[in-house]
């Protein structure tokens, strides 16, 4: 998407959100989304504020980087008070769809606890839209008595519940977007796709799941179009949006796609992981987002994987990594 792109909007519609210039909150923007959002944001001629609890980029106009612990209320509401934002693109947290204990406090106070400071400091600031981020490990619409499958997956269930909530009663323009399962460039190298690529480069036999398990999956810069059509689009507070293809595309079928566009001999060792329990499979309702926003995906899974090897060999293997996040 170009940076004429806000422009473009500008045109089309009588009162657009947001025009050149305005201030942009990113939470979450030195991970795999938010940093890929930052740059598109910029490239559309928004003035981007890039919040990090552990990691602050390097000193720059755009984007202007703050290292905020969003878990500190009075530390957000001064962040909220300094950037007085026209948009909120709510990314932060800790992501992980391993069901063990151990994740259930942390995970309740990175997604949860901040989503209830950010929701507040936005209302009380008066932004135009905010946006908070869905999964697809949540239950969906018309599951509400089905249990979430880990702690990660019940923190995103409850914080879009407050998402509502404060669209519902205090009028928050508050935007649920859902991306599937998301691929592309610089993602976190645990990861099924990253891992895999980063084994075949160093001649090392990926050790996976049965690789069964099939998932909607997205090229992360369709993604990133979806998450510009969300914070321009008009009257959608309230909805909660699917990002994906509409298509299932199971984990071995990627791995085997992988290894065609790379050229390797070597074999993936499928069932050497256990997979997780309470693992369903969904699919992106497509028509839905293309109906709401004017959006659908344009890049195909062979092309996205293509683009994906191509960043990883231009930017070179690392070591072997342990704790494998395969699905």
């Amino acid at each position: 998407m170009s940076g004429r792109f806000l422009g473009e909007e500008e045109s089309r519609l009588n009162r657009p959100l947001l025009s050149r210039g305005d201030r942009v909150l990113v939470t979450g923007a030195s991970g795999f989304l938010g940093s890929h959002l930052c740059q598109r944001l910029i490239q559309c001629g928004l003035e981007v504020h890039a919040v990090s609890r552990t990691l602050e980029g390097a000193p720059s106009e755009n984007p202007r980087w703050w290292r905020v612990d969003l878990e500190d209320y009075t530390v957000t509401k001064n962040l909220f008070e300094n950037v007085k934002p026209h948009a909120v693109f709510h990314l932060s947290g800790q992501a992980t769809a391993d069901p063990d204990i151990r994740h259930v406090l942390s995970t309740f106070r990175s997604q949860l606890l901040t989503t209830v400071h950010v929701l507040t400091n936005a209302s009380e600031i008066g932004c135009r839209r905010i946006i908070l981020t869905g999964s697809l490990t949540e239950p969906q619409a018309g599951q509400v008595d089905s249990p979430p499958s880990s702690p990660y997956a019940a923190s995103k269930w409850a914080s879009n519940a407050f998402g509502r909530m404060f669209q519902s009663l205090y009028q928050t323009p508050v935007v649920i977007v859902r991306p599937y399962m998301v691929y592309g460039p610089n993602q976190n190298q645990k990861k099924v796709i990253p891992y895999s690529i980063q084994s075949f480069m160093r001649g090392d036999q990926p050790k996976l799941t049965s690789g069964k398990w099939r998932a909607d999956w997205i090229y992360v810069d369709d993604v990133i179009d979806g998450f510009i059509a969300a914070m321009l689009a008009p009257e959608i507070e309230g909805l909660t949006i699917d990002l994906g293809t509409g298509q299932l595309v199971s984990v071995e079928a990627m791995i085997r796609q992988i290894i065609e566009i790379m050229g390797v001999p070597i074999k993936p060792q499928f069932g050497m992981l256990s997979g997780r329990p309470c693992e369903e499979v969904r699919i992106a309702d497509v028509e839905h987002a293309r109906r709401v926003l004017g959006w659908q995906p344009k890049i195909s899974v062979y092309e996205g994987l293509k683009r994906t090897i191509e960043w990883y060999r231009s930017s070179g293997p690392i070591g072997a990594v342990m704790d494998v996040d395969c699905d």
